[in-house]
């Protein structure tokens, strides 16, 4: 994926001359192994600091929201189904879209766990992964190392671009991307009561996945509501539970699975298990995935006859 890199460059600059946009946001280079971060290019000058690999992750449409200026974004697959979820919501009005085919991001936690705190520097070859320690230097293959969400991706390519900066990759067909959930809904209601219990009780409350989330726009947060507050600030179990469970709900029908929450939690959280299931019942029951075309409304935005009312008892 850095041969995009290149392209980036020209097309920011391109952009930037000509004065089609005011700023361009795109990835630059960390000050941590594996953390390149967002950055907005105003200059065509500082366009050398753009970059590309399988180290950008973040979501870069958390940036785009109400904003006034006008503005050429760096967009993978899942990225560009945010912009669609954001143009029905009239959260955009002017966007100039780099598509930038993916084929996955890589795992920070996934590699540190393997080779430690001690990583100096991560580059691709091809369909490896160099990793740099002290005084040596190991490969990994990339498949092995790539984020959850990214395995099992099957919109790997934007599905809303102004200009491309590479052909198309291959769509993965041959996963399976609810197996996880799968796996939960077979198990009891006290089982699942447990899984859930366990998995959120590392949550310090942070906050990280709210503010990594590109759909979590609201100028304010239920959780930060006084006049009614609807959820204490405490550790309470039923707090972080209520927390979780009314985000996940709020992103019903409108998350892409781009990851960015489970990226962004302190404590490794697996926080897409709640919009997993979302996701699922979504494209079971409505034949719905977020954020692949602008003719067509979520289901929670429209009502039919026909609408599957099952839950009702």
């Amino acid at each position: 994926m850095s041969g995009y890199q290149d392209k980036i460059k020209e097309a920011a600059q391109r952009l930037l001359k000509e004065g089609s946009v005011d700023m361009v946001i795109g990835f630059r280079k960390g000050t941590l192994p594996m953390m390149n971060e967002p950055c907005f290019i105003r200059r065509p000058e500082d366009v050398h600091q753009l970059v590309w690999d399988s180290n950008c992750g973040i979501n870069l449409a958390n940036y785009l929201t109400d904003r006034k200026e006008k503005i050429a974004v760096v967009a993978k697959g899942c990225d560009s189904r945010n912009i669609v979820t954001h143009i029905i919501e009239n959260k955009i009005k002017k966007l100039h879209i780099i598509g930038v085919p993916c084929q996955g991001m890589v795992d920070k936690r996934k590699i540190t766990s393997l080779f430690g705190d001690g990583i100096q520097d991560v580059t691709e070859d091809g369909d490896d992964l160099k990793i740099k320690l002290q005084g040596s230097e190991k490969s990994l293959k990339k498949k092995d190392a790539l984020q959850e969400n990214c395995a099992a991706c099957i919109h790997r390519n934007p599905v809303l671009f102004d200009e491309l900066v590479g052909e198309t990759v291959k769509e993965q067909t041959d996963v399976d991307r609810y197996a996880d959930v799968t796996r939960v809904e077979a198990l009891s209601p006290q089982e699942k009561w447990q899984y859930f219990e366990d998995l959120i009780s590392p949550c310090i409350r942070c906050y990280a996945c709210r503010n990594a989330c590109p759909l979590c726009y609201c100028p304010t947060c239920f959780v930060d509501e006084s006049r009614p507050q609807w959820v204490g600030k405490s550790q309470d179990p039923v707090d972080i539970r209520t927390f979780h469970f009314l985000r996940a709900y709020h992103c019903a029908g409108r998350c892409t699975d781009c990851g960015a929450c489970e990226r962004a939690c302190p404590v490794g959280i697996k926080v897409r298990q709640f919009t997993s299931k979302l996701n699922k019942d979504s494209f079971d029951m409505f034949g719905w995935e977020a954020g692949m075309t602008l003719d067509q409304r979520p289901p929670l935005d429209t009502y039919k006859p026909n609408d599957p009312n099952g839950f009702i008892k």
